[in-house]
C-alpha cells in the first residue's frame, strides 16, 4: 500500500515537471464595424468583419537552452461565423526549432517583410477591414515556407529569411512553378524603429524601408515600397513599376488615441490615370488592454484607370464606421 503512494506521489512530481516545461494556450480576436460604404455611386450599410482570428500556440522547453513550439490560426468571420479562407489554418500553421542557433520556422505564415515595413506602420486598426493599406504590394507566397531568424547578434537587430517551395507545381505561369523568397530586418534603438522588406516571387519583386519614432505621446513614422509587379502574377491591371508611400501618425491621450493615415500609389510606369491617394481619420478608446471601441473616415481616390479597394476602374472608396475589437 505505501509503495503504492510513492509511486503515486512520484507520477503526480512527474506530471507536474513535464507540464512546468512546456505550455499552450488559445488566444484569439473578434473585430466587427459598422459601416456606411460608398463604391462610386453606390452605398450600402455593412457590419463588416476586421480579420477576426482565433489561435493555438504552444512551446516546450527541451533543455539546454533548446525549445520547441508551434502555432496554428484560423481565420473567420465574426459578422456571419462563416470561415473567412478557403484552407481551415490559412493565417498560420507552423511547427519552430528554436535555440542559441536561432530559430528554425516551417509551414504556412505571413511574410515577415510585410510586418517589417506595413504592418508595423498601421497603428489604428492593424491594417485590416477598409481602413486598411489600399496600396501595399503583397507578393510573397505564405505555404510550403521554410524560414530562419538569427540570434540577435546586434542588441535591437533582428534577422529573417524565408523561401516558399514550389515543390516543382507544374502549373501554366512562372509563378506557379518558381519558389518565393522573402527576407526582412527590423533594429529598435531606443525611440526609433527601423524595418527593411524585401520578398520576391517568380517576377514579381519589391523592396520596402520603415521607420517609426516616438516622442511623449506622439508617435509618427511611415514606409517606402518600390514594386515590380508582371503580367503572370494575376494582380489585374495594376501590374508594372510602382512606388508607394504611407505616413501614419497617432497621439495618445489616457485611455484615447487619435489616429491619420495618409497614403499614395504613384503612376504605373509613369502611365497618367493609374495612381491614387488615401485619407483615414480615427479615434481608439482602450476600455482596457484587451478591449476597445474606434471610430474612422477613409477614403480612397482613384484615378480613371485603377480601383483600389473599389475594384472598379475609376471609382473612388470610402466608409463611415464605428467598431468594437476583442482580444483574448
Amino acid at each position: 500500500m505505501k509503495r503504492s503512494l510513492i509511486v503515486a506521489a512520484l507520477a503526480t512530481v512527474a506530471a507536474g515537471t513535464s507540464f512546468a516545461q512546456s505550455s499552450v494556450s488559445i488566444y484569439g480576436r473578434l473585430n466587427d464595424s459598422v459601416e456606411r460604404q460608398k463604391t462610386g455611386d453606390d452605398s450600402k450599410s455593412v457590419l463588416q468583419n476586421n480579420a477576426s482570428r482565433i489561435g493555438f500556440k504552444g512551446v516546450e522547453d527541451l533543455g539546454g537552452g533548446l525549445k520547441a513550439g508551434f502555432q496554428l490560426e484560423h481565420g473567420f468571420n465574426a459578422d456571419t461565423g462563416t470561415q473567412s479562407q478557403t484552407a481551415f489554418w490559412a493565417r498560420q500553421s507552423e511547427v519552430f526549432l528554436q535555440g542559441g542557433f536561432g530559430t528554425l520556422r516551417l509551414g504556412r505564415f505571413t511574410s515577415e517583410a510585410y510586418y517589417a515595413t506595413a504592418d508595423y506602420v498601421s497603428m489604428h486598426n492593424h491594417d485590416t477591414g477598409t481602413s486598411s493599406d489600399a496600396f501595399y504590394n503583397y507578393v510573397s507566397r505564405d505555404q510550403n515556407k521554410v524560414a530562419y531568424r538569427t540570434p540577435e547578434f546586434i542588441a535591437g537587430l533582428s534577422v529573417e529569411g524565408a523561401v516558399s517551395l514550389s515543390e516543382n507545381a507544374a502549373g501554366p505561369t512562372d509563378l506557379e512553378r518558381a519558389h518565393s523568397y522573402d527576407f526582412a530586418a527590423n533594429y529598435n534603438v531606443g525611440a526609433l524603429a527601423l524595418g527593411l522588406g524585401f520578398a520576391k516571387n517568380a517576377d514579381d519583386k519589391q523592396i520596402g524601408l520603415r521607420a517609426l519614432y516616438t516622442i511623449g505621446d506622439f508617435t509618427f513614422g511611415g514606409y517606402y515600397q518600390r514594386a515590380e509587379l508582371g503580367t503572370s502574377v494575376g494582380l489585374g491591371t495594376n501590374d508594372g513599376k510602382i512606388n508607394v508611400v504611407r505616413l501614419s501618425g497617432m497621439y495618445a491621450m489616457g485611455a484615447s488615441e487619435f489616429h491619420i493615415n495618409v497614403g499614395a500609389a504613384g503612376k504605373i510606369d509613369g502611365i497618367d490615370g493609374t495612381d491614387s491617394k488615401q485619407f483615414t481619420l480615427a479615434y481608439n478608446y482602450n476600455l482596457s488592454k484587451r478591449t476597445k471601441v474606434y471610430a474612422f473616415a477613409t477614403k480612397v481616390d482613384n484615378k480613371a484607370n485603377v480601383g483600389y479597394m473599389s475594384g472598379t476602374d475609376g471609382a473612388d472608396f470610402s466608409s463611415l464606421a464605428l467598431g468594437i475589437r476583442h482580444n483574448f
